[in-house]
């Protein structure tokens, strides 16, 4: 409870400060008089969500983003285990990955707009595009930092490639896997706006460029906030499922105030943790 309350404060103290900054119409440095108050982006705020665009361009935005995440994470992961597990194929797509990567996605756009017979199918490839290469990255690394001796267990039991893949490849990789899942969600956001604002028709970056065209500030930081909101939400979810679905690994469970040291193979009665001290496996994963 005390840290959630700390959070609360901090932002709290952001929105005060914010608040205090712009009303004052201070112009040290930075020209806050430039910035709408706070007050006048909730009223925006409260405005818009009893309009029918807002939702509008909400869903819109979540379904390119959702579509585009999807894709990238299924061959994000396909082609991460295959690059890591076949020397032809790390000779065939290696390169062509290794050019592409460093791209900047939002480059792209032209070419999205020349190749696809429509803005929204253009929108989700920049989407997948910008995801599916962390998830590509991290997937290739986590595979190859696997213990051999794994597998090498399994196949002297008689394990096929198959059983190799789904008992051991896949589930010792899925921590790695859902680090770049969880970085690629945040790099989709990112580029599906920025799409959004140069060749789409509705969604939230669409209208925040709108509000920034016919100077409506208070606007545009709605459609900053709500950036922020889903995005957050968005990456808390991928993070819950990771947790979930790697449930099974050890972890330290962090104690606030709580010294750590390591647990010893035995104790014995005058080896007792002090009073305030958290004994904990240091294994952290």
């Amino acid at each position: 409870m005390t840290r959630y309350l700390v959070r609360a404060a901090s932002l709290a103290a952001a929105l005060t400060a914010w608040q205090v900054l712009t009303s004052l119409n201070v112009d040290l440095w930075l020209r806050f008089s430039q910035f709408p108050t706070v007050a006048d982006v909730a009223r925006a705020f409260g405005d818009r969500l009893g309009g029918h665009d807002y939702w509008t361009d909400l869903t819109d935005s979540l379904t390119r983003i959702l579509t585009g995440f999807l894709l990238a994470a299924v061959l994000g992961v396909a082609t991460g285990v295959l690059v890591a597990r076949s020397r032809l194929a790390e000779d065939l797509l290696g390169p062509l990955v290794e050019v592409v990567r460093p791209i900047p996605t939002i480059a792209l756009v032209p070419v999205a707009i020349l190749l696809f017979p429509s803005n929204e199918q253009g929108i989700v490839f920049i989407t997948c595009a910008a995801a599916f290469f962390p998830v590509l990255v991290s997937t290739r690394h986590a595979v190859r930092a696997l213990v051999p001796v794994w597998e090498e267990a399994v196949r002297t039991m008689g394990g096929s490639r198959w059983r190799i893949l789904g008992s051991v490849v896949l589930p010792g990789a899925l921590p790695g896997i859902f680090g770049g899942l969880s970085v690629g969600i945040g790099v989709s956001w990112i580029c599906v706006i920025s799409a959004e604002m140069i060749s789409g028709q509705y969604g939230v970056g669409y209208r925040t460029w709108q509000d920034y065209t016919v100077v409506d500030h208070p606007g545009v930081f709605v459609g900053m906030v709500t950036i922020g909101v889903l995005g957050w939400v968005t990456s808390t979810a991928v993070e819950r499922v990771g947790r979930w679905l790697t449930r099974w690994l050890p972890r330290t469970e962090y104690v606030a105030g709580a010294r750590v040291r390591r647990a010893p193979a035995r104790v014995s009665p005058d080896q007792e943790p002090a009073r305030g001290e958290v004994v904990r496996d240091e294994h952290l994963v």
